[in-house]
Formats: C-alpha cells, sequence, structure tokens
C-alpha cells in the first residue's frame, strides 16, 4: 500500500513538472542573443526589464489584496465572537438515565415500554460467602502461650498440614 502511494506521489510530482515546463515554455520565449549587436542586447534588457516591473507591480497588487482580505477575515471572526456573546459553554456531567427514561426520550412519551434490566440479573446469596470461612474468635494470649517453643511450631505445621488433606 506504500509503494503504490509511494509511485502515485512520485507520478503526481512528474505530472507537475511537465506541466510546470510547458507553462514556461509556452510564456516565455527562448532567447536569441548570438549574433545580436551591443545596442540590440540593451533593446532586449530593457525590454525584460519592462517586463519585470509589470510582474512585480502584479505581485504587489495580488500580495495587497491577500492582505485585506486577510484582514477582512480576522475583523468578520471577531464580529461573529462578539455576535455569540461572552457564553462559555459549561463543562458537561455524566447524567444517569435509567432504561424506561431513555426509551421514553427515544420513542416518546405515547409508547408504553418498560424494561426491568435487574430482572435478568443472577441473585448471589451472601449467607452462602459467609458459611464457607468460619472465623474462630478467642483469646489471643492464650494462642501466645500455645504456640511458644516447638510444641507450638509443630501444632502450626500440622495445623498447615490438616486442611489440605482434608
Amino acid at each position: 500500500m506504500l509503494a503504490k502511494a509511494k509511485e502515485c506521489w512520485e507520478q503526481e510530482h512528474e505530472e507537475r513538472e511537465a506541466e510546470k515546463a510547458r507553462y514556461l515554455a509556452e510564456r516565455i520565449p527562448t532567447l536569441q542573443t548570438r549574433g545580436l549587436s551591443l545596442s540590440a542586447l540593451q533593446d532586449l534588457c530593457r525590454e525584460l526589464h519592462a517586463k519585470v516591473e509589470v510582474v512585480d507591480e502584479e505581485r504587489y497588487d495580488i500580495e495587497a489584496k491577500c492582505l485585506h482580505n486577510t484582514r477582512e477575515i480576522k475583523d468578520l471572526k471577531l464580529k461573529v465572537l462578539d455576535l455569540r456573546g461572552k457564553f462559555k459553554r459549561p463543562p458537561l456531567r455524566r447524567v444517569r438515565v435509567s432504561a424506561d427514561a431513555m426509551l421514553r426520550a427515544l420513542l416518546g412519551s405515547k409508547h408504553k415500554v418498560s424494561m426491568d434490566l435487574r430482572a435478568n440479573l443472577k441473585s448471589v446469596k451472601k449467607e452462602d460467602t459467609e458459611k464457607e470461612r468460619p472465623v474462630e474468635v478467642g483469646d489471643w494470649r492464650k494462642n501466645v502461650e500455645a504456640m511458644s517453643g516447638m510444641e507450638g511450631r509443630k501444632k502450626m505445621f500440622d495445623a498447615a498440614k490438616s486442611p489440605t488433606t482434608q
């Protein structure tokens, strides 16, 4: 795809160059300076200088028109801003709309359509999750005394082993 685009770009570039050469060949005749006398060369130079002056005047006029148009566009943009007033758009906020309200807005108030989206949701029982984890609440001091020493470490090792075998 990139190769095709590159080929198209090169082809357009070559076409532009050919068009430029053709335009210059039409507008600018080739100069024959061989065999001309000094006075003929001076006349030719005066003629070329006169043409250059005409082109420079045209270029200056076009630049002046462009500047005038640019200023006019800028002034019109300022007028448009003034006519709009000094209104700042407020930052948009997220609005919560229920499905019923959205359908009412889309279909109009004539249609009585209600969708209960929560009816299709799966219900989760909280009791099941609480039963899975039995929490032992006891006196922490007794637990620290029982776990101290080598016997406590053996109890911890046995306790860690026993849940996996069940």
